[in-house]
Formats: structure tokens, sequence, C-alpha cells
């Protein structure tokens, strides 16, 4: 990030110890760079065969519209400074695409698709197939209802994943929309503003101080401009700019007023065609898709240990003596019931409506998976200007010095008299700001003549008259060196002395001093010579950090978040703000990212400074992309915030990207996250929902898990023991309702843990084992007292279809239906336990899924006392069984949470002192560095189960055909190469006033 504003201009600005460091040697190296004069070009080739496109206008093997001559580049675009008509922007609108960072446009259809393409999602698809093709012969049709119903379910989780994800896309692309900017253009020979996405090449625009350049542009006409291109290079030294020079689309006009033609708009403009190349790796695996792809293949596992011993031991046995279809309804009750069809669809709805709900709080998401690697984040490498700061120069009035006779409060009124108090610079506004009432600066006095800051005499100087004496003044503020040398009256040793050691403590503590002297006049001629200026004071001037900063770093220590600063502005400021926050003073200037630690000190390695470092300084946006890097590599999941075009590599190459308020176009595409309000507040408040988001999802895999256990091995065990077939359209009713009620996780009520997230699969694995076990001795149980005896008969006169004393049928339809409402009761129930940490009454859930939870089991009660479907070999039974069965339930569901108290207790505790103990040899084996995280970088949720069908896409022609570029370019423009050849071009214009 860009220095604070001061640098904008010189004024004032002493020049400290710190910039003999290496940084600052960098800055006023490439300040002087660029001033060798570039000729103009013209065009390699015959301009008769270049034509109006891409293809022809940015190949720089036949031109360089950024260098040949202005009448070429009026030629080659075929405008003129009148501008171009309504019909030929729409048709260069067609040829060029909008002025916008290509943005990645998914398909609709195709995404609703993705929700039904998945390994999960493949089983179920197997098993419509298997009840409509496969289950022909033996004189019965195929098995048309459980088709249906597979079918339904799979259509309602798709559907109920597209519309939530659908509508958290639409919310991020409406708070995007607000941010765009707009333009000052010449159409139809009228000026006019319009939103700069409208923009084509050919274009005349229009800009003043205060605007962002639209596009990247040829001026036709500049007066007095001076542009700030801190948003592409992180410098924030304006350059000069004149007719004839390039301006960067995303630069800032600080200075003067310039007309211009627009050469390249959107992806084709330098930055634009860099910030393309980032993250283009389509086939890349998410973090997430791959614990997706973790939990199912346990699922699976699951399923096909007892599918296959379903098929060799039902089959062959002939105690079993199973037909061909029997045989496939049992593993058909296997496959439907154990497979956790909703996942992708509860954590994508999860993910989205967390989405939504971060988009409340100023923080758009713009990819979903992120909000689970945010969770997990470990380090937040944060910009200082902006972010930590307030960007908005303050003086510290504790630490004004004053020389004579004085006080702190004539110093500050002197020097904003010597202040403009209009068309101010940075200097001056925090000058005037800093009097309890800014109209002082000019009460009581009238002014004869000002002399505004130049960069020779560095200083600037009013002359007044004092309206209650008549007197006539005159004050000058400045670069401390120009204004002493100024100063006869009270130019002592002593005073010298005290000013140079005053200087260098401003400077040892990254303060910016600004002088300020006075004299009078002897006579009535404002523009005459006075009797000698007198030193007055010496003001601090610095960056103050922004109210909520240190309570917000705080906060994000407190949540296992350690931040480090990370900015280009100088080592002694970096180290000055880290102090006023408690960050730390641990900062290192970005050079040692070359040249290591120094010989002899506390580090050893690298890696170990860097992890000891509480910040960087005098970083460029290479150094940013490297320290992402290292960090990741010693297994952190790292958060980076930027702002400009140069950071997409850093910020892409982050688990999670930030672009901060008032970021660019280039920084927004590559980011994951954009925020709209400035400061780190938003991002704690992010990292802290995004945690509440994690438990949603952990508590939901721990119960999508059990289940899947809990089916299998249940019903696996009564086919093997009383060759018990349950239907399997009742399965079908079972998942259709338990989706219905787990949807509503997304929006539970949960406490968001204090240390960052992870997934450990082995505690979710052992987790659902125990419960899942657990269950199905509940079931086993109920069913064998039920088979075996008479205890509910006698006991509650109720009855099956089997007469009492007869033999009882294992099959009987009503035994199916009291097995139905028991495994649908009690398997929902499961999810107040593995939502909560303790006792599942005291954790208080949402009351949606409070009301879905009594609704599906009201639903199912109803179903189980009325239903009398006889393609599905159930009947109903009468309410003395329901209430058997919710009163079996309730017993069984109490010691649910002792489960789970026991099981942290002994395997869970053991896991995790196995974990660490292979986390402490991992960090002994590395010096020492502990390696706690792995490497992701996810693409959208939907995006890795798409792939094939994006290929497929692209091939039949869906969405919009965007500019190309030749196979030279992008070997040109290598992610690394083009920001780095970016900065330079950046620092080395190539037109310079004469």
């Amino acid at each position: 990030m860009p220095a604070p504003p001061a640098e904008a201009s010189t004024e004032g600005v002493t020049e400290t110890p710190a910039a003999t460091e290496e940084p600052a040697k960098k800055k006023r190296e490439y300040k002087d760079f660029g001033h060798e004069t570039e000729k103009a070009t013209h065009a390699k080739v015959d301009m008769s065969e270049i034509h109006l496109k891409a293809e022809d206008l940015y190949d720089k093997e036949k031109v360089d519209l950024e260098t040949v001559v202005m009448e070429d580049v009026f030629t080659l675009l075929e405008c003129t400074q009148e501008g171009l008509t309504s019909a030929e922007v729409e048709r260069r609108l067609g040829l060029f695409g909008p002025n916008k960072l290509e943005a990645k446009e998914v398909n609709p259809f195709l995404q609703f698709l993705s929700f039904m393409w998945n390994p999960l999602s493949w089983v179920m698809e197997g098993a419509a197939l298997v009840a409509i093709a496969l289950s022909n012969g033996q004189g019965q049709p195929p098995d048309w209802q459980d088709f249906v119903g597979i079918v339904l379910l799979l259509l309602i989780n798709s559907s109920i994943g597209f519309y939530e994800e659908h509508n958290a896309g639409n919310a991020v692309k409406a708070l995007m929309d607000s941010l765009a900017p707009k333009a000052r253009a010449k159409r139809d020979g009228k000026w006019g503003e319009i939103e700069s996405a409208g923009l084509v090449p050919g274009d005349f625009v229009a800009f003043k101080i205060g605007d962002v350049v639209p596009a990247d542009c040829r001026l036709t006409e500049a007066i007095n401009v001076s542009i700030d291109q801190a948003a592409l290079t992180g410098e924030s030294l304006p350059q000069s700019k004149k007719e004839g020079d390039q301006c960067f689309s995303g630069s800032t006009c600080k200075q003067g007023e310039a007309e211009g033609v627009v050469i390249a708009t959107g992806p084709n403009t330098f930055f634009g065609r860099a910030a393309s190349l980032v993250g283009q790796d389509d086939d890349s695996t998410g973090h997430l898709q791959k614990i997706l792809f973790l939990i199912g293949s346990f699922c699976l596992v699951s399923i096909g240990i007892f599918v296959l011993l379903e098929i060799l031991i039902l089959y062959p046995d002939s105690r079993y003596g199973y037909s061909y279809r029997r045989g496939l309804n049992n593993i058909l009750v296997l496959l439907i019931g154990g497979i956790p069809i909703a996942m992708p669809t509860v954590l994508s709805v999860t993910l989205a409506v967390g989405a939504q709900q971060l988009a409340k709080h100023k923080a758009i998401v713009t990819r979903i998976t992120a909000i689970e690697e945010l969770a997990g984040v470990t380090i937040l490498c944060s910009d200082k200007t902006g972010t930590l700061t307030t960007n908005k120069l303050t003086i510290d009035k504790n630490l004004v010095k004053t020389y004579g006779p004085f006080s702190v409060e004539d110093t500050l009124l002197l020097a904003a008299y010597a202040s403009r108090t209009e068309n101010q610079d940075a200097i001056d506004t925090c000058v005037v700001g800093s009097l309890d009432d800014p109209a002082r600066a000019r009460a009581g006095i009238k002014l004869l003549d000002f002399k505004p800051f130049n960069p020779v005499d560095k200083r600037t100087e009013i002359t007044y008259r004092e309206e209650s004496t008549g007197r006539l003044r005159r004050v000058t503020k400045g670069m401390t060196g120009i204004i002493i040398e100024l100063c006869t009256r009270n130019k002592t040793d002593e005073i010298e002395n005290r000013l140079e050691a005053d200087v260098e403590e401003f400077a040892a503590r990254g303060l910016r001093a600004l002088a300020v002297a006075f004299e009078e006049l002897d006579h009535d001629d404002h523009q005459g010579d006075g009797n000698g200026f007198e030193l007055v004071g010496l003001l601090a001037i610095f960056d103050p950090p922004r109210d909520d900063t240190k309570q917000t770093i705080d906060d994000a220590m407190a949540l296992g978040v350690k931040v480090k600063m990370v900015t280009g502005d100088q080592l002694a400021i970096a180290k000055e703000t880290g102090r006023r926050l408690g960050l730390g003073d641990h900062m290192y200037p970005a050079k040692v990212l070359k040249d290591g630690p120094a010989p002899g000190g506390k580090h050893l390695t690298l890696d170990e400074m860097i992890m000891d470092a509480d910040g960087f300084a005098g970083v460029f946006p290479e150094h940013k992309y490297e320290i992402v890097k290292r960090l990741q590599g010693l297994g952190h999941l790292c958060a980076m915030t930027g702002d400009g075009a140069n950071d997409a590599p850093a910020l892409s190459r982050a688990n999670v990207g930030i672009a901060v308020e008032g970021a660019t176009d280039a920084a927004r595409g590559a980011a994951d996250i954009v925020l709209t309000e400035p400061g780190l507040s938003t991002i704690v408040h992010a990292i802290r929902g995004s945690r509440i988001i994690f438990q949603r999802m952990r508590n939901y895999s721990i119960y999508a898990c059990a289940v899947t256990i809990r089916i299998v091995v249940c019903f696996a065990i009564l086919a093997f023991a009383y060759q018990f077939d349950f239907p399997p359209f009742m399965v079908l009713i079972i998942a259709l309702l338990n989706d219905g009620t787990i949807m509503t996780l997304s929006v539970d009520r949960v406490l968001p843990s204090n240390t960052p997230d992870a997934w450990d699969l082995a505690e979710i694995f052992a987790y659902a084992v125990a419960y899942g076990l657990y269950l199905t001795l509940s079931t086993v149980i109920f069913v064998i007292v039920i088979l075996k005896t008479n205890f509910f008969e006698d006991k509650f006169k109720v009855s099956l279809t089997t007469a009492y004393g007869e033999p009882k049928d294992h099959n009987d339809e009503q035994l199916h239906m009291i097995v139905y409402l028991q495994v649908a009761i009690i398997s929902q129930a499961l999810i107040f336990v593995t939502r909560s940490h303790g006792w599942f009454f005291m954790e208080r859930p949402s009351t949606a899924l409070m009301l879905a939870f009594c609704l599906a089991q009201l639903v199912s009660s109803i179903i189980a006392g009325f239903a009398d479907w006889g393609f599905t070999q159930i009947h109903s039974i009468s309410g003395g069984w329901i209430g058997i069965i919710w009163v079996w339930n309730i017993v069984w569901f109490l010691p649910l949470d002792l489960i789970k108290f026991a099981m942290k207790a002994t395997i869970i505790k053991s896991l995790r002192e196995r974990r660490l103990r292979l986390q402490a040899q991992e960090a002994s084996a590395t010096g020492g560095v502990p390696l706690t995280r792995t490497q992701s970088r996810a693409a959208s949720l939907y995006s890795n189960r798409t792939n094939f069908l994006q290929r497929a896409a692209r091939r039949v022609g869906f969405g919009q055909n965007a500019p190309r570029m030749s196979a030279n370019e992008l070997q040109r423009l290598g992610s690394i190469q083009a920001h780095v050849s970016g900065a330079t071009l950046a620092r080395n214009p190539s037109r310079v006033p004469a």
C-alpha cells in the first residue's frame, strides 16, 4: 500500500535517517529513473493492415499504442476529438467488451446441474438407475416409486442449493455494482457522465483533480497535471504528465485537468491483462472440496462394505435364499439411506447464507469457500495506510516543540496562517485541522500575499496585516533545513542543537517534522524585507491509527490470529505505528527477504525471522507475494489485504485475499473478500462470522456421517439377523424430511471458536461411529424386544398385523412402519447433540431449526398413523405404538450427551494428544517452526464440481466471448513478470515533460 498522503507533497517533510535505508533509496532512485525521454514511435507494419480489433491493436509486434505519435493513435482508433457516436460505441462494446475486469460468469443451468455433479450424487443417481433399469424381472415392474422419489430428492436438494447460492451471487453483484465508478466522456459531440464500464477504445474522456483515470488513455490536453499511480505501483509520489503521455486506468489525478483518448479498456489495459492471469487454473481443487471428498469417501466406503457383505451373504447362502429383486431392494436401502445426499447442498446453503450475512456487515464474499478458509486463518498480513491508520495526516499536539516565547497554541495558529484554506494539499489540511476552529486560520488578519509550496523553496509563506494592531507580519513553514537557514534573530548554537535533537527524535519515531518561523515588517510595504525570521516551533506530523484499530488487533489476537503489518512506508514510521497500536516494533525492512537474517543475529533462518516479525516496511508488491508464499510454506493459512492492481498476485496467492475499501478493480478481481468500509474491524468481524459458519458445517458433517453409519449398520444387521426387508421408499421419506430440517442449520445459533478452525476428520469420524453405533443399538434392541417378546402387547395393549400368540412375521407391514418412525425421530434428534459442545439443553437452537424439527416429526407421526401404502409394504399403526416409539426414543436420546463426554475424555483426547506430538516432532524437524496447516487455494464451491461441464459449455458457446490475447502476449505477461514490469513501467513513463 502507498505511504501516507504527505508524500504527495514534500512540503515540510524533513529527510529522516530512515530515508538513508534501502527502501527509501529505492523510492528516490525510482523517482529519478524515467526522466530519459523516449522518442515517439510509429506502427511497425503498414497501418492499413491494422484493423479495429483487439488482436491487432494490442499486438506489440504490430504497434504500441502507448508510444506511437498521437496522429497515429487517432488514425488507428478511427476517432476524433469530437468523440464517438452512440451507434459506434455499441459496435465497439461488441468488439472489445465492457471496461471492467472480466468476471467469471457461471451459466445458471450449469450451476443448477453442478449440485448433481459430485460423488455423493453419483451414488444416488446410480441408485435411481438401479430402481428403474435393474429392478425388472421375476414378473415385477420397474421400481417407479423409488425412482421418482430419488429423482425428486436430487432435484429438491439441487433447487435449494441453487436458489441460495444464486441469491448470494446476486447480492454480491448488487453491492459490486454500487461501487461502479463514473467517467466524463464526449459522445455525439456532447460531454456527459457515464459509467466507466461503458467506455470503449476511441472514446474521448476528461478528468480533473480527485478523479480516477477510467481507462488507459493518451493525453491530448494537460494543464498542470499530476497523476498518483500509487494504486498501481505502491508509490505515493505523483508524476507530472503532459500532452502525449499515457495515463493508466485506476490511477488518480492529484492536480490539474486533462483530456485524452482511450486506447485500452478492461482486460486489454496493461494491468487488466496482468490481473486476468491471476488464479486462472480451472482445475484447482478447493480445500472444502477436498473435505467433501474425504467425508464422502468415508460414507461410500462404509456403504460399500455392507453392500458387499449383503451381496456375499444374502444371495449365495441358502439359509437366506434372497431373490434377485429382493436383494436389490435391500441394497437400495443402504444406498439411499446411507448417502448424505444433502451434504453438498447443506454446506453450499450454509456458505451462501453466511455470505449474505457478511455482506450486511460490508464484507462482500466473491469466492464463497473463502468463508471456510477464513475460519482457519492463523496470520493476517495487513496494510498500514488506510487499514490500520486513517490515511489522514494529523499533528500530534503533545509533541509540538516550541522555541523562544511562543506557546503550542501560538505555533499551531501561525502554522495555520501559513497554510492554504482552499485547494489544500495534505499538509495544509492537517495544519488547519489542528485548530479548534479552522476559521481561525484567517480570523483577525488581512491576507496581503501568499506564496504556495513549490519544490524549489520547499516552504509556504504568508504576509498579512494584523487587524487589531495594524502591523505587518510574515510567517513561513516548511522543511526544517530550509526554515532554520532563514532564521537570523534566534539562530544560536543552543537553538540549533535543540532543533537538531528534536528532528532526530521525530525521525527515530517515524514522525515528519514541519518547522515554523515568524518575522515582523517595520514598514507598510508587504513585499519588502522584514526584520528577520525567528524560529517559532516544530510540528510532528503522522498518520494516526484508526480509533478502533487497537481494540480490533486485540480482538484478532484473542481469536488466535497473529496480525503482521505490511507497509510500503519507512521502517521508523512502521515501528512507531506498531508501538502506538500495541502490535509490537519487531519490524524489518523488506530487503531481508532477499538478504536473509544478519549473521550472528538471533534468527538463524529467514523463516524464523518472518514468524517473529511484527511487520515489514518498505515492501513492494513482489515482497507481499514472497511473504505470503513463505508463511504458507510454514503451514499457515494466511490472509492478505491489498488495494492496488499490483497487489493482485499476493491477493490471489493468499488463502484469503481481502481487497480493502477503495481498492482498484484489479485488486477486487483477485480478492476473495471485498470490504466496503475502511478499517480492520470489518475483517475481524468477518473472521468471527466465518467461524460461526464453520461450526455449522462441522456440526452437520458429524451428523451426516453418524446417520450413514446408523442406517447402513442397522439395516444390514437386521437383514442378516431377521431377513428384515425395509422398504426403500420409506428411507427416501426419512431422507427427505431430514434434509428439510437440516437445511435450517445454515441459520443455526452457534458460538464461534476462540482459536482458528481446522477440519479434524479423525474427530468427526470418531464421533460419527460412536453416535451411529449407539443409535443402531437402539433400533436393533427395539426390534428384538418386539419380535422376541410380547412386552409391548401385554403392557400397552398394542398389536401387529400378526395375530397375538402366533409367530411374528419379521417383515410385518406394521413392523416396517414402527421401525420407520423410530429411525426417523431419533436420527433427526441427533442434531441437537452434535450441534452442542456441552449438554444439549444448555445451547439453545435457532427458532428455524426447532420449528423444522417439530414439523418433520409431526409429519412422520401422521404418516405412521395414517399411511397405508401397499406399494411400499407398510401399514399404519395405532396411537399406542406411536407413543411407545416416542418414549423409547426419549429414553435412548438422553444418554447421547454422555456418549459425547466419554468420547471427549478418551478417544478425542487421545487423537488430540497424538496430533500435538506430531506437530512437536515436525517443529523440531523444521527448526522450531510448527507446521499446523496446509496450503490451500480454493475455487468456488461449484466450480470444481463443474469443470467438465464448463469445458462442455465453452465448446457449445455458452456465456460471453471475452477478448483474447495472442500466445506471445500471454507469455510476456506471466503474473509475476507482469507485476514487476508494471512497477518498472509506472516509474519509467514513456513520455515525460521536457
